[in-house]
């Protein structure tokens, strides 16, 4: 580990291909090929308006970030904002919860490692396998963030690649019969099982907290602003475009996939993945989904990583978090704090001996519910920002929120409605009480180590925490 004579600044090593697949990498985890099976059995075909409406909100919340980002990117992103917009005890319980709630999620990710690696070796103890994948993600944190990105960037296209194809393969067999004797299978098994709704509208809205677990992780575009080249033009196109993909992946895969098979049976024969690709006569299937879904579950615990560790760094500048975290290596890396993060993670590997069946909606609920908060920031944080603009510097911003300001209070009222069906579902019901309990203890701390009488400028006067323009 280098020592704090290194500075304390990022490089600016990420291109644009590198943040589009590194938010893809982060939001296509756990939440698509585990997570979506639960929603669907919540949901039905009905599940794909939730996707869809869900989507929507989060193309307001994206853009929210992108207006406040491009105008002003840092590191930490949305922590900043709210320190600069909400005050210094919204940055810390920002910065801290956003950590936090990756941790949780990155938790999972590591113990789907291991479930996935028992498929082609059954005797190796799981935990093992968590470790080992917790052991090579941190490493791999250790890289120079240009080196990261790209080693991101190749691990997010195999899940992609592989989703596009089997939404082509999928099509095909519903249009013109491939892989199913030449007979088309048409969709109407979107409808023939009890209708669009079989849970009615009920079950749709149970499953949101789902949904919106499906989609955390593409905020992190805002976690690389501080490192990103040329941050106007990348910032902008990854954002729209991110959301684009991510969408068209998540209701397009599950449209073909209730198209071909009735919405009853996902999730007890295997994963659906494997059963379309099986279906066009693709033996090795259940191999390469695997392989797919395990580069997954390692993407998305990198991005987990990556994330944790630019938070402390933020932190540790505010002096927030031990002054440590806030030195870099050579290669630019807040090494101190990638560690720190992944020391918290072995929770993930004693995990292992203990999960109970309902772990995954438990951790899964309470990772909602940190990135409900994050989200909810950044809109705030939005509003707050665009009132204090006069009329000609609104007039001259490069990136604006659509519909503003009523996209910002549709946004933060579904929010608030997720969460009040949080609290109403006994299965999710842990998350309303270990989330509220976090946020207290974190504002305890912030008021019994005196944080409130620092101010909201860093320490040492290091506004940024970045470099100006460093490749990298």
């Amino acid at each position: 580990m280098s020592k704090s004579t290194q500075g304390n600044t990022l490089h600016r090593g990420l291109e644009e291909r590198h943040i589009t697949l590194m938010s893809l990498g982060a939001a296509i985890g756990v939440g698509l090929f585990l997570g979506s099976a639960t929603a669907i059995k919540m949901a039905g075909p009905g599940i794909l308006f939730g996707y869809a409406f869900a989507g929507m909100i989060m193309f307001f919340i994206m853009r929210a970030l992108g207006e406040m980002a491009i105008q002003k990117p840092v590191a930490g992103s949305f922590s900043q904002y709210a320190r600069d917009y909400l005050g210094p005890l919204a940055g810390y319980i920002t910065g801290w919860n956003y950590w936090f709630l990756w941790v949780v999620t990155c938790m999972a990710e590591i113990t789907a490692v291991g479930v996935y690696m028992e498929f082609w070796f059954p005797d190796v103890k799981r935990w093992i396998w968590a470790l080992a994948a917790l052991v090579i993600m941190a490493s791999i944190n250790f890289l120079a963030v240009k080196a990261y990105g790209e080693l991101e960037f190749w691990f997010a296209l195999i899940k992609i690649v592989t989703i596009i194809l089997m939404i082509v393969a999928g099509v095909g067999m519903i249009a013109f019969g491939i892989g199913n004797g030449g007979i088309a299978t048409g969709i109407s098994n979107l409808w023939n099982d009890g209708g669009l709704f079989p849970n009615g509208i009920k079950g749709v809205l149970f499953s949101l907290q789902m949904v919106l677990f499906a989609y955390l992780g593409i905020e992190m575009i805002g976690v690389t602003a501080g490192e990103v080249k040329n941050p106007e033009k990348s910032l902008s196109r990854a954002i729209d475009t991110v959301f684009w993909r991510i969408l068209i992946f998540y209701v397009g895969a599950l449209f073909v996939i209730m198209s071909i098979y009735p919405w009853s049976e996902i999730g007890t024969k295997g994963s659906p993945f494997v059963l379309t690709f099986e279906q066009i006569g693709i033996p090795a299937a259940a191999g390469i989904i695997n392989f797919v879904v395990l580069t997954a579950a390692l993407s998305s615990c990198n991005s987990g990583i990556f994330s944790t560790a630019r938070m402390l760094f933020n932190l540790a500048g505010h002096g927030e978090a031990p002054k440590k975290f806030g030195n870099v290596t050579k290669s630019g890396v807040p090494g101190l704090a990638v560690i720190a993060s992944a020391a918290v993670l072995l929770v993930g590997v004693v995990l292992n001996y203990l999960v109970p069946e309902r772990v995954f909606m438990i951790v899964t609920s309470v990772a909602t519910f940190g990135a409900i908060w994050t989200w909810g920031v950044i809109l705030l944080s939005q509003l707050k920002y665009r009132k204090s603009l006069n009329a000609k510097e609104v007039a001259v911003l490069k990136y604006k929120l659509p519909l503003y300001p009523f996209s910002s209070y549709i946004a933060l009222a579904f929010l608030a409605f997720v969460v009040a069906l949080m609290a109403y579902s006994a299965d999710t019901r842990i998350a309303v009480i270990v989330g509220p309990i976090w946020l207290v203890l974190l504002t305890a701390v912030y008021f019994f180590k005196g944080f409130h009488k620092r101010g909201a400028q860093p320490k040492d006067g290091n506004e940024d925490l970045i470099s100006e323009e460093r490749a990298g």
